[in-house]
């Protein structure tokens, strides 16, 4: 990796960092972080983690802060938002869009900016911010919080419950911008909330060819309480031409439950690093999770799940579709502690190639330290069964419709886990998009 690049990118980045204002309480956060980025180096395809994604086409570009720009229309926006969502955050590039915004209609669940947080909730959210996802020793992460301003704060009070999700919106408007979106969920003891987090590109299709690069790097952060119960989906359709690096980080308490699915349609060079510590006795997590790309894209996965004590379960299923040239990357990795007795875990890796050029490297990965556990693990890559394509064409399907059948019946039975029948409906049409073009 060329050094000057790298160097060029980094202060590309850092740029505007001085020119924004550090809310009350985040002064020192934020001068750690940008200490931290100063000295941290990004990573190259020489570090372990990164070794099938290659970030060159990234540090070869120079990105500019955005700046606040025209707001879209809520008619604009109206294909991306959730009709019966308890509360709406909308960020255009990067920045609240109050006007776009709706206050939560459900009593004991808060969302708001973190600004406001710290007005409302400023204990709670100095207690977990940059806490639960620190950032001593990831680059992106430091830049993120060294950025760390107008992000969104959603709380669920004690015993709150509520079925209508909270949306948080993040749309791209402009080109050669990098924007650092930042997330920050309380769930209090008792309570029961579920969190959509949307990535999209205004104006482009998620599979439009030729549009312009920006950057999103982004970090969110789950606090979930005792017996509390947080579903999380994330779902990224950015441009084609777009880069997104992220990071979500969830801490369980006791009896706690935290359930995610994760969605990564768009970007040219997409990552998402998951970690859930589980640091409650009793407590259970389960990821699932969707790659389905084509062209020349690159998604790669991380996840890290952390057994810290006994009685914790876990439930892992991700998959990959790939068409044309496109790469995809999953590196799924459980953790048991040496004091994580009577842990449940199984972690399940399903890959499909549509194409003789698509790629797939996979590596699921179990890691015991404890000798009283219930672990498997195991993967798969291939193509579409020959034999299920032939019954389709028996009953009058051409062979290009029978694919693209059995790949969308592949891929959408991870988008039906997500709690928002409007999303699901939504999505259903992205796979549908997908799979006719993917290959």
């Amino acid at each position: 990796m060329n050094s000057v690049a790298t160097n060029r990118y980094l202060e590309s980045l850092l740029a505007g960092q001085a020119a924004v204002a550090a809310q009350p309480g985040l002064a020192a956060l934020r001068a750690h972080a940008l200490e931290r980025a100063n000295a941290l180096t990004v990573p190259s395809t020489r570090d372990e983690d990164w070794r099938f994604t290659d970030l060159t086409p990234l540090y070869q570009l120079a990105f500019r802060p955005a700046v606040r720009g025209a707001i879209p229309s809520l008619e604009a926006l109206a294909p991306w938002l959730i009709p019966d969502a308890a509360a709406r955050l909308v960020f255009i590039d990067g920045m609240l869009a109050a006007s776009l915004s709706t206050p939560s209609a459900v009593e004991g669940i808060e969302a708001m900016s973190i600004a406001d947080g710290l007005e409302t909730h400023r204990d709670a959210v100095l207690a977990h911010i940059g806490r639960i996802a620190p950032c001593d020793a990831d680059a992106f992460r430091a830049i993120n919080t060294a950025f760390l301003q107008d992000g969104a704060f959603v709380m669920a009070r004690r015993n709150a419950a509520s079925v209508r999700p909270v949306q948080v919106l993040h749309v791209s408007t402009q080109a050669d911008v990098a924007v650092h979106p930042r997330l920050l969920v309380i769930a209090e003891t008792g309570s029961d909330i579920t969190v959509i987090e949307e990535f999209i590109a205004l104006g482009e299709k998620v599979i439009a060819p030729g549009a312009r690069a920006s950057c999103s790097n982004s970090v969110a952060e789950f606090a979930v309480g005792e017996n509390a119960r947080v579903r999380h989906t994330r779902v990224q359709q950015e441009s084609m031409a777009a880069f997104h690096i992220g990071a979500c980080v969830a801490k369980l308490a006791r009896t706690a439950a935290y359930e995610a699915v994760s969605l990564a349609f768009g970007a040219r060079i997409s990552r998402l690093g998951h970690t859930v510590e589980i640091a409650g006795e009793g407590a259970r997590c389960r990821l699932d999770g969707l790659a389905l790309i084509g062209g020349s894209q690159l998604a790669d996965t991380h996840s890290l799940i952390d057994h810290a004590v006994p009685h914790g379960e876990s439930r892992q299923v991700h998959k990959c579709v790939v068409g044309g040239s496109g790469h995809a990357v999953f590196n799924g990795r459980v953790m048991v502690r040496k004091d994580a007795q009577l842990t449940d875990s199984a972690q399940e890796s399903r890959n499909l190639l549509l194409s003789p050029r698509a790629r797939v490297d996979t590596k699921p990965q179990l890691e015991i330290f404890a000798d009283d556990v219930k672990c498997a693990h195991g993967a798969t890559v291939g193509q579409l069964d020959s034999e299920e394509v032939f019954y389709l064409r028996s009953r009058g399907f051409g062979e290009a419709e029978a694919r693209r059948l059995l790949t969308y019946a592949f891929a959408a039975e991870v988008v039906d886990r997500i709690p928002a029948p409007s999303v699901v409906a939504r999505l259903r049409g992205s796979v549908l998009d997908h799979t006719r073009d993917a290959a």
